[in-house]
This record gives structure tokens, sequence and C-alpha cells, in this order.
């Protein structure tokens, strides 16, 4: 009972996983998704945002102009607009790839190609703010989540604070600035902040990720009376498989008393393969395999051999040679017939056979 109730310490097994995939529970950690995101629209921004901000720019002026020379009326205006929004399009489209591209990667990345319909689902006991509590409060893992989440907030304000740290004489001067070179200042204050808060994000993230894995293995392993009842489920009832296989060596055995005491010889292995032959001349073309066995039912057929007299002769390439290629009931090929008629001839010649049929 130990054995088969006891703690989980078996792996899960592919069917395991493979329902745990489906049902959505997988190794994911959503701040690696997040620090991933900061750290590739920065980086995309950095490339591609003055280029963006001109465009932008150009187009500002263009319908501030516009409006200021020219009453266009409704539809003027209508078309300006629609024309307006479709060059910001435009203008945003390889940004917007670009962040859309990074988030399916890294979600790839940590899942696979995988579509889910059961997590679309609406669950309704998400809603309960009781079990919400409970599980802040220490039920699973949430306080520990918790204090995890507070750490990383305090993390995040002090690198905050340490890219504005040795700015602030600039932050402070900045009444003395253009309007272009304020823009130009904070933009690279933000970035600083956002580059640095993402590698933290990203270095926690790892440690998260790997913390997941970990706890998602733990939970999906088994019990070995898991492990026993999902291959029972998977193979068939072992016990049934057992019976099978003894009906099959009963059959098999019956068949064997019938057959074997009807050969003429049993050419073996010695153990490892046994074969019953018999030649009728006037029901037979050529020599014909009567009963054959391996292992346990080559050793029932020399049991029966010689308990019904009949010649055994150890010859292991012609045993083993007809065992592999000529079924129960088929005749030998003609490339054995000088092989079997030679051992035949001479157990013929043992029993007085031979000399019986001369005679006749």
């Amino acid at each position: 009972m130990a054995e088969d109730f006891g703690d989980k310490t078996e792996a899960p097994t592919p069917k395991r996983r493979q329902e745990a995939r489906e049902q959505g529970n997988i190794a994911r950690s959503t701040d690696l998704s997040a620090a991933v995101l900061i750290i590739g629209i920065m980086l995309l921004l950095d490339w591609y945002g003055p280029n963006l901000m001109q465009t932008l720019a150009a187009l500002m002026a263009q319908m501030l102009g516009q409006a200021l020379r020219v009453d266009q009326g409704t539809d003027g205006i209508s078309v300006t607009i629609f024309a307006s929004l479709r060059s910001v399009i435009i203008a945003m489209a390889p940004l917007l790839l670009g962040v859309m591209l990074i988030a399916i990667s890294i979600n790839v990345a940590q899942v696979g190609l995988m579509f889910n319909s059961k997590r679309l689902k609406p669950n309704l006991n998400a809603l309960n703010p009781m079990k919400g509590i409970q599980k802040l409060l220490g039920g699973g893992h949430g306080f520990v989540q918790l204090l995890m989440n507070i750490t990383k907030l305090v993390l995040v304000a002090l690198v905050a604070y340490s890219a504005v740290h040795g700015r602030l004489v600039e932050i402070i001067a900045v009444q003395q600035l253009s309007f272009q070179q304020i823009f130009a200042m904070g933009a690279s204050i933000v970035y600083s902040i956002m580059m640095r808060i993402g590698i933290l994000l990203l270095v926690l993230a790892l440690i998260d990720y790997a913390y997941q894995r970990f706890r998602n293995e733990r939970q999906l392993r088994m019990t070995k009376h898991e492990v026993k009842e999902e291959m029972r489920r998977m193979e068939g009832d072992p016990k049934i498989k057992q019976r099978r296989r003894q009906i099959a060596m009963q059959m098999a055995t019956q068949r064997f008393r019938r057959d074997v005491p009807e050969a003429d010889v049993v050419v073996t292995n010695p153990t490892e393969f046994a074969v019953a032959i018999k030649y009728d001349a006037d029901t037979m073309n050529a020599p014909r395999v009567v009963a054959k066995g391996q292992g346990y039912l080559a050793m029932k057929i020399r049991e029966i051999a010689i308990a019904a007299g009949v010649p055994i002769l150890e010859r292991k390439p012609l045993a083993r040679a007809l065992y592999k290629l000529v079924d129960v009931g088929q005749e030998i090929p003609e490339q054995f017939y000088s092989a079997v008629a030679e051992i035949l001839a001479y157990v013929y010649e043992l029993s007085g056979k031979l000399r019986e049929k001369q005679a006749v």
C-alpha cells in the first residue's frame, strides 16, 4: 500500500504532460514576456523612433497648415482625416509589427505552438473574492508571490532612481533648454530608465521562469500507483494480458500434443528453436512444418517428441532458418530440400521406416 499510494516520486509520463499541456498547465513566466517586450520596444524606438517622429511632425504641420489656410468643408475634412489616419498607420506599421513579432516569439519560445480553446472558457470560480484572499494569505503560493512582487517593485524603483540620480543637474536646468532639447533629454532619460528596468526584469524573469518549470515539474509528478494505473489504461490490464498469454500457450500446447507425435523428426537449435517436420509421399509434394516454437514452446515440442518417440536432431542453422521462414502447415522451400532429405533419410534408416517403404 505504501508503494501504491505513497509520495509523488515518479517522473510524469508523456500522457500526463500532454494532458497538462492541453489544460494550459505549462511553465510560463509573464514577467519574462514583459521584460522582453520592454527591451524590444525600447530598441525598436531607438532604431525607428526618429523616423517616426519626423513623419508624424510632417503630418501635423501639413494638417495644421491646411486647416489654417482653407475652409475645406465637411467632405474635405473627412478626406483629410482618413488620409492622415492612413499615413499614421503606415508610419507606425513597422513598430507595431516588430512589437507583435517579439510578443509572439517570446511566448512561442516558452510554451511552443499551441492553441487551447479551454483557456477561453469563462471560469466563474476565478471571480470568487474569498478564494483570492485565501490564496493571498497563504493558500498555494500566493503569499510567496506577493513577497516576490514587492521585492521586484523595490528593485525597479531603485534602478529607476539610479538612472535619474546622475542627471538631476540636467533635469533642474531644463528651463534653460529649447523645446527640442527638452524632448531629446526626456527621451534619453526614459530610454535609460526603461532599458535598465527591462534588463533587471529580464534577469528576475529568467529566475522566475526556471522556478516555474521546477514547480510545474513537481506538480506533475506521479505516485507509483498513478503510473501503474495510467500504463494499465494505455496498454490494457496486465492481468488480462497475462491471462491471454496463458490461453495462447495452452492452445499451442494442445496443437503440439496433436501434431508433434505425427511428425517424422524434430530439428532443434538445440534449446532456442524447435521445428517438427512431417513428410508423406502420397499426400505431400515436399516435407511440411507441422509445429514450431521458440523458448518455452520449443521446450514443450521437445518434451512431447520425447514422450511420443519422435527423433530429435540438432541442426542449428536449419532450425533457425525453418523457424523464421516457414509457417506452420507450409511445405519447406526448395532451398532446404537437400538438408531435410538428408535428415529424413537418416531418421528413416534409424527407425527402419526406409526399409519398410523399399519393401513395399
